[in-house]
């Protein structure tokens, strides 16, 4: 767009022009002329509107952005008595680390030379503190349940009392993990096998949210099989990830749990366990992740706000998040859902890319159990190879609770440059329900290169497409020739 362009002097000089050619044609031909270049005129506007509304919503996310500040005193956990042999218990170590951090005015960095350290047990965090894994260092979980004790926490949506996280922090801030070492959950041969156990245990803890049971009385932990996150901080002011390798979670590997002001930035995965989600922002705000190199064995970024009766009454949306920069492996790149019961908004995706399949590009995922809303996203500059879907958008997840009135607001989701090589079963759904369609969604410059589907749009309303492409790009048509064969038909 020239500088200085503005689209209502753009439109009364093309009105201008369009008064002589009307002394020449009939009314009619006039208006739809008319017509015609004013919605030009609205669609470029409008274009350049909801890009200066995503950069406008980036910059003022990121202004409040700022991460863990800890000092400048710094300490080696080896001072503490830890050893790096992978065998000795450094729990006690690390222990001893965290009340000097709670001593020290402006708390302190933990470095972790080379070598590994066992943990016979979670590293319970603890404010102002830093801890950094040298490269070629590894923190190496137990993986005997027996060590984490209950600790209070949330499942799958649902706020209770569990095993403890392996990494765990509550209530804390200025809290970093950073460096070029490992987290290592070494939950292969416990938590790992016990998905096909938790049904009944997942029943029950559902089964509470919906009666609103008080979370107290709500503790789970030996016989109910529900897995605990890698890492988990709850109600935290102040985090800085950047850098670790994680590898071999019990379940999600980062959960963001009412939590705020976070960065997570260069992160290096190799997670393949049962449902090892990458990053789980739920009912937090105000975060940016940027530059993961993601690997795992479910959702890449996966942004949750509760589950049900939890969402509405002890939840929180989840908002102001900027995704950039990262690199998806995995399930699904960026899901938001299904767990969305407090709502999500104000989400800012862009200059992505892909470092091997995902089944799913864009996933918005929710039912008519859910409640909430999703509103306000921004997707920018994604690139995709291979895919199933590019960009899925339902309100009827799973099939679930499509006998029941708890309806999700879906609006306001603006695309601009999202491509695939290939979809093998859709390029883009909309998928809203007849009580509550899906409304104002944008999408410009799509293109995949293959999709068995095209577009396939059902209850919705204010859909647009600019500019997109799916199966290639038409070229000239192509002139009438004896092989057409006209008269033999």
């Amino acid at each position: 767009m020239a500088p200085g362009w503005h689209y209502k002097t753009a439109i009364s000089s093309t009105i201008n022009q369009y008064f002589f050619i009307h002394l020449t044609m009939t009314k009619h031909l006039f208006v739809a002329i008319i017509i015609a270049t004013l919605s030009a005129f609205s669609s470029a506007y409008a274009d350049e509107s909801i890009q200066s509304r995503r950069i406008a919503l980036r910059d003022s996310i990121l202004g409040t952005v700022t991460g863990a500040t800890v000092g400048e005193h710094t300490v080696s956990i080896t001072d503490f008595g830890a050893k790096g042999d992978g065998v000795s218990d450094c729990c006690k170590a690390f222990e001893k680390a965290m009340r000097k951090a709670d001593r020290t005015p402006g708390g302190i960095k933990i470095t972790v030379p080379e070598g590994t350290y066992f943990m016979r047990g979670p590293l319970t965090l603890t404010s102002n503190v830093c801890i950094d894994l040298a490269e070629g260092a590894t923190l190496k979980f137990d993986p005997d349940p027996s060590r984490y004790p209950l600790v209070n926490t949330s499942w799958e949506g649902t706020f209770l009392y569990n095993y403890s996280p392996m990494i765990y922090g509550y209530g804390l801030e200025n809290v970093a993990i950073t460096g070029k070492g490992t987290i290592d959950g070494n939950a292969m041969s416990t938590f790992a096998t016990w998905k096909k156990l938790q049904k009944a245990g997942q029943k029950l803890s559902r089964d509470m949210n919906h009666s609103a049971m008080d979370i107290s009385s709500r503790v789970f932990g030996d016989g109910f099989w529900l897995r605990p996150q890698l890492l988990q901080l709850y109600q935290c002011k102040g985090v800085t990830l950047e850098g670790v390798k994680i590898i071999n979670s019990p379940f999600w590997c980062v959960h963001l749990l009412k939590s705020e002001n976070i960065i997570c930035r260069s992160l290096r995965y190799d997670a393949k366990l049962i449902n090892n989600d990458g990053i789980d922002p739920e009912c937090s705000r105000n975060i940016l992740i940027e530059d993961i190199h993601f690997d795992n064995g479910d959702d890449n970024i996966a942004i949750k706000s509760g589950r049900d009766n939890d969402g509405w009454t002890h939840g929180s949306p989840t908002e102001n998040i900027v995704i950039r920069n990262c690199h998806f492996k995995g399930l699904h790149a960026v899901v938001i859902g299904s767990e969305m019961s407090g709502g999500v908004r104000n989400i800012v995706i862009e200059d992505c890319d892909y470092a091997g399949y995902c089944k799913r590009g864009i996933y918005v995922k929710t039912n008519p159990d859910r409640g909430g809303f999703v509103e306000n996203i921004f997707v920018n500059n994604c690139t995709f190879g291979d895919v199933e879907d590019l960009f899925y958008v339902t309100s009827m997840y799973a099939g679930e609770g499509l006998d029941n009135n708890r309806f999700s607001t879906i609006r306001g989701i603006y695309v601009d440059g999202l491509r695939c090589d290939k979809a093998s079963a859709a390029a883009l759904v909309v998928q809203g329900t007849i009580e509550k369609p899906v409304s104002d969604v944008v999408l410009s410059h799509v293109e995949a290169g293959e999709a068995k589907i095209g577009v396939s749009f059902s209850n919705t309303t204010g859909v647009m497409m600019n500019d997109c492409h799916i199966g290639g790009t038409a070229g000239v048509p192509t002139q009438v020739t004896a092989k057409d064969r006209i008269f033999d038909r």
